[in-house]
């Protein structure tokens, strides 16, 4: 009686699927394996923004090695900042976190504890939307380099090291200074060599703004992209869709708001759009962005709400690199231009997401339109 007793009670118990402690979806390795049959070797994971306004997003980079049967993703940790209200309730035990990439895309526990950020270091998909960048043909030197900056980024964050070649100042998480799309391109331009990359940095006695001197996420990935398309990589896009049904509620935010009603917005460059609550852009370069991802993209990737499983939802063949700006740039001066004017036209841009409400939701789609 007893034994029943429990199996009946243990339901009622049992975490929410898209929530911490909860069932991971069905299909997940079945998917994963099915990606991993590509031979890329690096994926810059852009994550979309969560605030209505000053989309910024979030940068990280996963790394694939020969032997392992998952990427390994390093991403900046915004608590990583010495604050400690910070380190009693999120975990800040280093500035890069390194975790499997499928555990920081789906999962729903945490290799890293119990103060492990549900939706930013590990189970992004249930929070927000993001694209990967695949790159192929990256050498395994480059790829250790990179993984070996990470590594120095943590040792300069655990002894409090300070004015470095790659940063002024202490080497502690910063929004406006150090952070994730900083730390992902000194990788690349003081880790892998990329000595053209430019990674905006702030003076001792600078006069410019911190919004002026941020590197920012899409930004960033922008200039990574020109930089492996002049080294020789070839690239394809991964769109990974956000889960809208996610009814996890952050007990440690301010403001108590489920997963699903968060917005899931493309992360914005600096531009008149970043701080507009809306939820299409009109900037040339966020257009630009937005259309060059979609003709770079393969896969379109989803947990389907009925069933809930991963699955491949749509696929395409991506452009080549050249021929993917050059229809972006077309495509972003004409639609920038119509919106400018306030012209009735039908963008002629295409991108994986179409937007169905401009306060957070979006209907993401990869067929191409008519």
């Amino acid at each position: 009686m007893l034994t029943a007793a429990l199996l009946v009670a243990a339901p009622a118990t049992a975490a929410d699927f898209a929530t911490p402690g909860g069932p991971e979806p069905a299909k997940l390795e079945e998917v994963v394996s099915a990606l991993r049959k590509d031979p890329y070797d690096l994926e810059l994971l852009i994550s979309f923004g969560t605030s209505k306004s000053g989309s910024a997003g979030h940068l990280a980079l996963a790394i694939r090695e020969p032997g392992q049967d998952d990427d390994l993703v390093y991403s900046a940790n915004f608590y990583a900042d010495r604050d400690p209200k910070h380190a009693q309730h999120f975990y800040t035990q280093d500035l890069m976190v390194r975790v499997p990439k499928t555990e920081y895309l789906f999962g729903t526990r945490s290799s890293l504890g119990p103060k492990a950020s549900f939706g930013l270091d590990y189970g992004e998909v249930y929070k927000r939307a993001l694209i990967g960048v695949r790159a192929y043909g990256v050498p395994a030197a480059e790829r250790a380099a990179l993984a070996s900056f990470f590594g120095r980024l943590n040792d300069d964050f655990h002894r409090r090291a300070a004015n470095t070649e790659y940063h002024n100042g202490e080497i502690v998480y910063d929004y406006m200074d150090l952070n994730c799309a900083k730390t992902v391109g000194a990788a690349f331009r003081w880790g892998a060599g990329y000595k053209d990359l430019e990674v905006k940095q702030r003076g001792f006695f600078s006069r410019l703004s911190k919004a002026t001197s941020a590197n920012t996420p899409i930004e960033m990935a922008l200039k990574l992209i020109r930089a492996w398309d002049a080294r020789g990589y070839t690239m394809d896009v991964v769109l990974y869709k956000k889960y809208e049904h996610s009814p996890y509620v952050d007990p440690r935010e301010e403001e108590p708001v489920a997963f699903k009603d968060l917005p899931n917005r493309f992360p914005s460059v600096l531009s008149l759009d970043f701080r507009a609550d809306q939820g299409q852009y009109e900037d040339y370069d966020n257009l630009f962005a937005m259309y060059l991802l979609y003709n770079l993209g393969r896969y379109s990737v989803r947990i389907d709400p009925a069933t809930r499983a991963v699955q491949i939802e749509l696929a395409k063949e991506p452009l080549p690199y050249a021929r993917a700006v050059a229809e972006a740039e077309r495509a972003a001066d004409a639609d920038s231009k119509g919106f400018l004017s306030r012209t009735l036209l039908r963008p002629i841009g295409r991108i994986f997401w179409e937007p169905t409400d401009n306060t957070h939701l979006y209907d993401f789609d990869l067929k191409p339109k008519p």
